[in-house]
């Protein structure tokens, strides 16, 4: 019994600590965010060729809005193209996309007991095209429901080519397309969070940035010589950006420009797609820690890679961590009160346990309040109000709740990585005004953008 006590003890302690790392690590990398950003390379002539590929299931509402935002990218028409997958398809997608002009490539599973989403089409669309690296320069991703600034291409082009042409991924702004109702705020505050105070931070110091699964391109050679798309998880960016990393390649992360993604309004169908997060980045980290250690014992990465990297890919076990916490305090507890003799070595009390949890919860609303609001203000322009006070304070609940929630399913889970769940747009669109804009938009004389 006390062998036991003592190992429950241990892991209390184990657990506070890693706690302890979490917190400090993200309180210490936030204070490099608070700096206004600056752009940090040079502006370029148009010179990279973008390849772009567009994942498309079942995406009729929103396929010919990206469609039209491909043909007014202010970019040399010659210098990129772009390609809808259509991805076992039931409704108008591919009518549409051909309808507007746009090339399309028809993926079909070939039987039943074949695996379908994102990461397969695009396996199957790299394996299709072949010699893409012979003609581009960079393979662009995006979602169907994005919404991508006019200027990006010149952008990234810029810092790819800034970059002496060795940044072997670029990740961009993750914007939010909405944010009307708890559900979306909780995502919009989040981002907004995370884009600043993670991915900005993070390319101030020198570290890699993370992939954040749409507006985001890979060096084509390097891609190529990957053997294409071979990140099958249901986290393909995560698993991409991981094993980037343990290769000592190079990510950078682009504040100029962003793409715009639609956010689930609705509880379940936030509470389905983060757990198919949770499930893919449980297991993507277990997979890779030997490789991640490995990579910086031979000198692949810094101590100082290796130990964001290591934060990035753990950064989901507070939830798990607390509840297991919870579950060894009340063990102690009920040794403590019904087995003679327990309470003479039972160091731990919940005194000490509330406390530490406490200075945690305190932490975490300082991350979220504070956080927020500064990134809120540098990067949207927009002013604290004081009525987005309740929302802000609920965002958090969801977030914590929901995360805790699905990051334990998602742990229990996280063996499972070949049943792909499609998140439903909930923006409606009305097809017969949006094509016809579309259309408009082609026929148009071309304009000059400027600034």
């Amino acid at each position: 019994m006390r062998i036991a006590i003592a190992l429950a003890e241990g892991l209390m302690t184990v657990f506070s600590g890693w706690l302890m790392f979490l917190m400090l690590y993200q309180i210490v990398l936030s204070f490099v965010g608070f700096k206004r950003k600056t752009k940090d390379y040079q502006d370029h002539e148009p010179e990279a060729r973008f390849l772009v590929l567009v994942p498309a299931h079942n995406e009729e509402k929103v396929i010919a809005t990206m469609i039209d935002n491909l043909n007014r990218m202010d970019y040399p028409k010659e210098l990129y193209d772009y390609i809808i997958l259509a991805d076992n398809c039931t409704d108008r997608t591919e009518e549409i996309a051909r309808e507007l002009g746009a090339e399309v490539l028809v993926s079909r599973r070939e039987s039943e007991d074949e695996p379908t989403g994102k990461p397969i089409v695009l396996k199957k669309a790299l394996n299709a095209l072949g010699d893409y690296h012979e003609k581009y320069d960079l393979v662009m991703f995006f979602d169907a429901d994005n919404m991508i600034d006019l200027n990006m291409f010149r952008e990234v082009n810029s810092q790819y080519i800034d970059s002496g042409r060795k940044a072997d991924v670029i990740q961009c702004y993750l914007g939010c397309k909405n944010k009307a109702g708890m559900v979306a705020f909780a995502d919009y505050v989040s981002y907004t969070i995370t884009n600043r105070f993670m991915q900005y931070s993070k390319q101030r110091i020198g570290l890699n940035a993370a992939i954040g699964g749409t507006g985001f391109c890979v060096s084509a050679q390097y891609l190529h010589d990957r053997g294409g798309w071979t990140s099958l998880s249901l986290t393909e960016d995560f698993e991409l950006q991981i094993e980037t990393i343990c290769e000592g390649r190079r990510l950078l992360w682009n504040n100029e420009v962003r793409i715009h993604d639609e956010k689930p309004t609705k509880l379940r169908a936030c509470a389905r797609q983060r757990l198919r997060w949770a499930q893919g980045r449980w297991f993507v980290s277990f997979k890779n820690t030997p490789r991640l250690l490995k990579a910086m014992f031979t000198g692949k990465i810094s101590f100082w890679e290796f130990l964001s990297t290591f934060w990035g890919m753990y950064n989901m076990s507070p939830f798990a961590v607390l509840t297991l916490e919870g579950v060894l305090m009340l063990v102690l507890g009920l040794a403590r009160r019904f087995i003679p003799g327990a309470s003479d070595y039972v160091t731990v009390r919940f005194s000490n346990f509330f406390n530490f949890n406490f200075v945690s919860i305190a932490v975490m609303f300082y991350s979220i309040f504070v956080l927020f609001y500064v990134a809120d203000w540098l990067d949207n322009h927009r002013t604290p109000k004081l009525k987005e006070i309740w929302p802000v304070f609920v965002s958090i609940f969801i977030n914590m709740g929901l995360g805790g929630l699905v990051n334990l399913i998602g742990l229990l889970k996280h063996r499972k990585q070949n049943v792909w769940v499609k998140t439903e747009h909930s923006i409606n669109v009305d097809m017969d005004v949006v094509l016809a804009s579309a259309k408009q938009a082609e026929n148009a004389p071309e304009q000059t953008v400027e600034g």
